[in-house]
């Protein structure tokens, strides 16, 4: 049986996504609804977002977020004042999370010290890589030398919580050059207290998708990851989802939300939401959204139910990610599954090879073995 003292209530507030599109230029590999060049449409699209924010409230939604994630696209590139903007429309509480991505090319003192006033406390910075060759296979806009003015800055503004974003698996990338980039992030100063790192995905439409050289190697990324789950240990972070390691204490509280089938609002373009068992999402095209939102309708593209054990079996998938694991009962009979250990508390935890192979694992799952008091309506506690 789970312990019981690990389960706490999903959070009564929702969390609040806000999808800012615009970006400097768009990286390769990135299938997002981001744009380039779309400079003239910053000032509409947020007054449709402040917009929809409040149409949003008038239906029902009157809590103050659990927490606030402004994600892209990029965030830093448009003005700061919008950010701050939406804060307050919003509101915040003391201890509330209020994360945004940022990118080293758009990131100065100026606009971290707005952003600390307006109550944003959690900046994630996208670094992806030291190496110029890497970086340059990414299609990203910024030189590893970028990267040291803005980690400076956030020391000045005193941000004693970012969290650093690294792709691994690029063409021309090898363990060495991996090991660099991570020996670099680590001697940061100030360092970071979370990092994330996703193996390079290959995403249908993209420039990457078109040219099958860059595509990665399947057997390289597996040793990257062991290498980055080696040295993230020994600096003293601790691995709670499969992309996501952090000093204790600093998880990302937003994203843990998601992972545990909490409650969210996403606003803004192709922004999706989960309330009431529901997920919906919004119109992709940045276009279509300002147009709707400006003529008073509802900018939601589609939805659908999540219950039973269409809930079930994502909420095992989910918790199967993490360092929480999956309650025992729902291997069936199975309980000696490979990739998978066991805890004192019937909780069953991928290894560090059961990481890499996450999917396979998942598929050999029961859901309808999870009991609707177990997941579902009940959140573990986020790691400490």
């Amino acid at each position: 049986m789970v312990n019981q003292d690990r389960l706490v209530k999903v959070p009564a507030a929702p969390g609040l996504y806000v999808h800012i599109p615009f970006c400097v230029s768009r990286c390769d590999y990135c299938a997002f609804a981001t744009w380039e060049g779309m400079e003239d449409h910053i000032e509409a699209y947020m007054d449709a977002v402040i917009s929809e924010l409040r149409f949003r409230r008038s239906g029902g939604w009157s809590e103050i977020p659990g927490s606030i994630y402004f994600g892209g696209g990029t965030p830093s590139y448009i003005p700061a004042r919008h950010i701050s903007r939406v804060i307050d429309e919003a509101g915040v509480r003391a201890g509330t999370e209020v994360t945004v991505e940022c990118n080293p090319e758009s990131t100065d003192i100026e606009k971290l010290r707005i952003y600390l006033d307006s109550g944003v406390n959690r900046i994630s910075l996208g670094l992806q890589s030291f190496s110029p060759l890497v970086l340059k296979s990414l299609g990203r806009s910024h030189d590893p030398a970028d990267i040291f003015p803005v980690v400076e800055a956030i020391g000045e503004a005193r941000f004693d919580n970012y969290s650093i974003d690294l792709i691994y698996g690029a063409v021309g990338e090898s363990e060495s050059i991996l090991e660099d980039t991570l020996s670099k992030v680590l001697s940061l100063s100030p360092a970071p207290v979370h990092i994330s790192a996703y193996a390079l995905s290959v995403e249908p439409g993209t420039r990457l998708a078109k040219d099958t050289v860059r595509h990665p190697d399947e057997d390289y990324q597996a040793n990257a990851y062991r290498l980055i789950d080696d040295m993230l240990s020994d600096a003293g972070m601790n691995w709670y989802e499969i992309s996501n390691w952090a000093k204790p204490g600093y998880y990302s509280r937003h994203n843990w939300n998601y992972w545990m089938q909490g409650e969210y609002v996403g606003v803004g373009c192709a922004a999706h939401s989960h309330r009431d068992s529901r997920r919906s999402w919004n119109v992709f095209n940045m276009g279509r959204y300002i147009s709707a939102v400006k003529d008073g309708l509802d900018p939601v593209a589609g939805s659908e139910d999540i219950t039973g054990e269409v809930r079930a079996s994502e909420a095992l998938e989910l918790l199967l990610r993490t360092s929480l694991g999956i309650p025992t009962e729902t291997l069936g009979d199975r309980n000696q599954i490979d990739f998978l250990y066991t805890d004192s508390n019937g909780m069953a935890t991928l290894t560090l090879d059961g990481r890499l192979l996450a999917n396979q694992v998942a598929l050999r799952l029961d859901p309808s073995k999870v009991k609707p008091d177990r997941i579902g309506h009940l959140q573990l506690q986020p790691p400490r």
